[in-house]
């Protein structure tokens, strides 16, 4: 028998496959499927099952796609309601691959329709696959089931169901029972992750704060403390998953990839309404980038940011420094199911709008000159506030709170890095098109995070 763990560090998503004697069964795979299928060619073995721990929120799974290509069938809670062809998997359903038997567990709390799945070999309890329930330092968040899916949930309501799921269903199993979850540091899925990718039931009884004694009033108001914001693609992808998503080769097949965009005839060729998503690095956007545009860098958390920024639904250009990377992030923009909402993508070559360099000494000395927009989250602004005086309206925000950024003075934009400064700054400017100088502050923000407490 062979456990495989496979990470998007981009989404911290967490995928696997047990192997046991020719036959694989997935747990959550992500949306593009060739590495869970080249897996089964490599091992001379077929995949026999797929089962999906809840319907995700931060990413898209390949689920019905791999079932469609492998006759597999897709395992599911009965509360899902999933609306492809599936079979139910809870409390008492079990899936045998010869020596291995898989059960469900119904663990609610993250959602209402969330399952654990255990994993015995021989008869012993070896692993569980925790699913968004519960994660190394951390448990899932609550707060995503509010007004989507088809079983709506308060937040409330939820995280009591995580404190009895955690207790009752998951803390008593065997100590040395190891623990999968579906998320790694990083995700919005939870607060206080670990960088860990696995653990023991023992090990997060001793250590991780959801499983610590707390009465269940202290636990959910902990767990409802803090929590991170919703990006505005998470609805879209429980709905997306519960239907099941196209297939990932073949959606992102009919994008039209557009020549190069090398000079004004072919800016004019765009649509002046739609945004244009320009992932190449800061110093070139700045130097020189089309109307309209946000600066979204290819970084780690491109997908989350592009899912926070353009709306379910919205139509957007995508705008790359090479072929190479335009093929790369129409990928990652497939992660979270946006591909179909690609109006064109192509390299960019091309601008003659430009940001304006901010003069720090001047910055520096004349503070009360600029209106300073934070645009982090409110969490980080509570833990310090970098400047006294500056408006706070959070990067997943902007586009909602323009109409709240006076437009007197020139404005400086900042984060905690620059990347989402660089993201936010370019989004203002492109909004207030012949207004006040937007500035972004960028990496020089450290010459006054570090010093100012």
């Amino acid at each position: 028998m062979q456990i495989k763990q496979w990470e998007d560090k981009n989404l911290a998503h967490f995928s696997y496959a047990v192997l046991s004697e020719g036959r694989i069964v997935l747990i959550d795979p992500s949306r593009n499927p060739k590495q869970y299928l080249e897996f089964a060619e490599n091992n001379g073995a077929e995949i026999t099952g797929i089962i999906e721990t809840h319907p995700h929120a931060d990413f898209v799974s390949s689920h019905l796609e791999i079932s469609a290509t492998t006759g597999a069938p897709v395992y599911v809670s009965k509360l899902v309601n999933a609306l492809y062809p599936h079979q139910t998997f809870d409390d008492g359903d079990t899936i045998e691959i010869s020596e291995v038997k898989l059960s469900a567990i119904n663990t609610p709390g993250h959602s209402p329709d969330s399952i654990s799945i255990l994993l015995e070999h021989d008869g012993k309890q070896k692993a569980v696959f925790t699913g968004d329930s519960l994660f190394i330092g951390d448990c899932g968040r609550p707060d995503l089931r509010e007004d989507t899916g088809n079983l709506k949930a308060s937040r409330e309501e939820l995280a009591r169901q995580m404190y009895h799921s955690l207790r009752g269903r998951l803390a008593i199993l065997p100590g040395d029972v190891v623990v999968y979850p579906a998320h790694g540091a990083g995700t919005l899925c939870g607060k206080a992750l670990s960088k860990a990718a696995c653990s023991t039931i023992a090990a997060e009884v001793k250590t991780n704060w959801s499983l610590q004694e707390a009465t269940e009033t202290e636990f959910v108001t902990n767990l409802l403390a803090g929590q991170p914001f919703v990006p505005a693609y998470f609805p879209y992808a429980v709905a997306l998953n519960r239907t099941g998503a196209p297939p990932f080769r073949e959606s992102i097949g009919k994008i039209k990839v557009h020549n190069e965009i090398k000079n004004e005839a072919d800016v004019h060729s765009l649509k002046g309404n739609l945004w244009i998503v320009d992932a190449r690095p800061e110093k070139v956007f700045k130097a020189g980038h089309l109307p309209h545009s946000v600066n979204l860098m290819e970084g780690e958390k491109f997908e989350t940011w592009l899912g926070s920024i353009i709306k379910p639904g919205e139509k957007f250009y995508l705008g790359a420094t090479s072929e190479e990377q335009l093929h790369l992030l129409i990928e990652r923009t497939a992660a979270i199911g946006y591909e179909g909402m690609i109006e064109q993508a192509f390299v960019i070559n091309y601008g003659t709008e430009q940001t304006q360099k901010l003069d720090v000494a001047r910055f520096k000395q004349h503070q009360n000159h600029f209106t300073i927009v934070d645009v982090r989250n409110p969490t980080e602004v509570q833990e310090k506030k970098i400047f006294e005086n500056s408006l706070s309206i959070p990067l997943p925000e902007i586009r909602n709170r323009f109409q709240e950024i006076p437009l007197d003075k020139s404005i400086v934009v900042h984060c905690l890095g620059g990347y989402r400064s660089a993201a936010a700054s370019s989004l203002i400017q492109a909004h207030i098109s012949g207004g006040p100088t937007v500035f972004d502050l960028g990496e020089g923000v450290k010459e006054f995070s570090n010093n100012h407490h």
